[in-house]
């Protein structure tokens, strides 16, 4: 902070029209005080609003001005008091607000360790994320190895079913043939059966042929007891008849030619029925004997292709059995095969499911970290929003103060040193300004605060200096009251813009300094959690034109 002393922003023809003529009116200053008051009596209390004066005399002149005789130092003390409430009460408002930065600024350096901890974790989230793209790499790879493994499987798969299908073609063939083999066997047996039903029939017929023979040879054997016993019947009328005939042989007739012609043609009729029967027998036996030698034969040779039906039968039984137990075994080995593959198929999909879920949970993780990441970046965007703003409420009080005036100032200009006395500045209760105060700390505000002593000591020495001075003459009083009236109205206006001038200056100066230190101070408190900070101030050259410069810093 620049102490009070010569300005060189101001033209020698100002310096001389002060120096020449340093008359205070004193209800001019009370008027500016209080015009100054109600200039800013819309806002709200005064954040800091204090008078400095300073006066400094000429060495050489060793008395003080005519002009001077008539300041009313009562008024100065009320001036003095009012400055030393008005100090009282900033001073307290400047301890709360102080206060209140303090609290933003531990508050900002919580958030720097809240930053530093979220830059850990998301060190640690990023960390964590190349481990599973390394574990995705290795997963795909796996992922990759079971599906060649299960179209191995299916190709393998695919084969036993082309295999399976020969098989069951084969099976098919078998059964059809085996299908052939039973109807020809049931032919066979159908034949076999009317076989041996003509062979029972031949059996029955020659059972009955037998039974006939029996029979007839019963028939015959009592033809023949009966033909014997005619014959001895007959023999003995014979032979009673000869000795009938011996007896009666000179009476009767001869009957023995008529015995024997009997006798004759009886055996010529027996042996005439033995013949036919022993030919009807012989005939008959024949043709049995015949028909039985042909179902003999037809019975033998439908026993030969019985047997060799159930020959064929057997070996295509023992074929079927085989084909069958191989088709089982078959079936066995294709069912087990299937079993493994829908087990290796279950335990892929389970693989690949677990894997999905992994995937799907990583991806879930991802964007939770995400949405953090984000959460954060709102946070940051937060701070400078905030920033943003500060640098706006720095930047529209900064257009205020140049369109606005800042206070009154009572002040004394010496004739020889050509200094002029550093403005003091008015209470300013904008809410921008308030905004802006909240921002300085108490180190910026203890300057502040030395330059206020600075300007009551300069007004108790002033009074110090005017109580032991003489007072003036008369005439000289008059004539300072008159020239006092007849350049009142032409200096007025060339004072209230040079005092306003000078009232800027000395703020844009003191204003630039503390906020190039506030944000250096704020750029060494909130380096890892601002993004951009902006401080704008003015600098007027000797050209008195304005220049905004902004500070910014890199990113984190």
């Amino acid at each position: 902070m620049s102490s009070f002393g010569y300005d060189p922003y101001f033209s020698t023809s100002y310096k001389r029209r002060y120096v020449e003529t340093p008359r205070v009116h004193i209800s001019s200053v009370r008027s500016g005080y209080s015009t100054a008051r109600s200039a800013y009596s819309s806002y709200s209390a005064p954040v800091s609003s204090s008078l400095s004066v300073r006066r400094s005399y000429s060495s050489s002149s060793g008395s003080l001005m005519p002009s001077l005789e008539n300041l009313d130092l009562s008024q100065v003390a009320a001036i003095s008091n009012d400055l030393k409430s008005i100090r009282t009460q900033e001073k307290a408002q400047l301890q709360d607000l102080n206060d209140r930065f303090a609290s933003f600024i531990e508050r900002v350096h919580e958030l720097e360790q809240q930053n530093k901890v979220l830059e850990a974790e998301l060190l640690v989230l990023r960390q964590k994320h190349s481990e599973p793209s390394r574990f995705r790499a290795l997963y795909e790879q796996e992922i990759r190895d079971l599906r060649l493994a299960a179209e191995d499987a299916t190709n393998e798969k695919q084969a036993l079913q082309g295999e399976r299908e020969g098989l069951e073609e084969t099976l098919r063939n078998l059964q059809a043939r085996y299908e052939e083999e039973v109807l020809s066997r049931e032919d066979a047996e159908g034949r076999l059966m009317e076989a041996r039903k003509g062979a029972d029939e031949a059996a029955l017929a020659r059972a009955e042929l037998e039974k006939r023979i029996d029979s007839l040879m019963d028939e015959i054997a009592f033809l023949k007891k009966v033909h014997e016993e005619e014959i001895a019947e007959l023999q003995a009328q014979i032979q009673y008849a000869q000795i009938s005939v011996e007896m009666d042989v000179s009476s009767k007739p001869d009957l023995s030619a008529a015995l024997k012609d009997i006798r004759a043609q009886y055996e010529k009729l027996a042996a005439k029925n033995m013949q036919n029967a022993e030919e009807w027998f012989k005939s008959r036996f024949t043709v049995l004997t015949e028909s039985a030698a042909k179902n003999t034969d037809a019975v033998r040779a439908a026993k030969d292709e019985v047997s060799e039906s159930r020959r064929l039968l057997k070996a295509k039984t023992l074929e079927i059995e085989a084909c069958r137990g191989m088709n089982e075994a078959l079936e066995k080995q294709l069912q087990e095969l299937e079993d493994k593959q829908n087990a290796d198929i279950s335990a892929m999909q389970d693989t690949i499911n677990k894997l999905e879920n992994e995937l799907r949970s990583t991806k879930s993780e991802m964007a939770r970290y995400l949405k953090e990441y984000q959460d954060l970046l709102n946070v940051k965007m937060a701070l400078d929003i905030e920033i943003a703003a500060y640098r706006k409420l720095l930047e529209g009080e900064e257009t205020r103060l140049s369109f606005t005036s800042v206070g009154s100032i009572t002040s004394g200009y010496s004739q020889s040193s050509q200094v002029f006395g550093r403005s003091a500045y008015s209470g300013l209760q904008s809410s921008s300004y308030l905004m802006s105060a909240r921002s300085f700390p108490a180190y910026y505000t203890s300057h502040v605060q030395e330059e206020q002593t600075e300007v009551e000591e300069t007004i108790e020495a002033t009074k110090a200096e005017e109580a032991k001075d003489e007072p003036p003459s008369e005439g000289e009083a008059e004539e300072e009251e008159k020239e006092k009236e007849e350049g009142e109205e032409e200096e007025g206006a060339e004072e209230e813009e040079g005092m306003k001038s000078i009232k800027k200056k000395a703020f844009q100066n003191l204003y630039c300094k503390l906020a190039v230190d506030f944000y250096w101070e704020i750029h060494d408190l909130c380096r890892p959690c601002l993004s951009k900070f902006y401080v704008s101030f003015v600098v007027i050259n000797n050209t008195h034109i304005m220049r905004t410069h902004t500070f910014s810093k890199h990113r984190w």
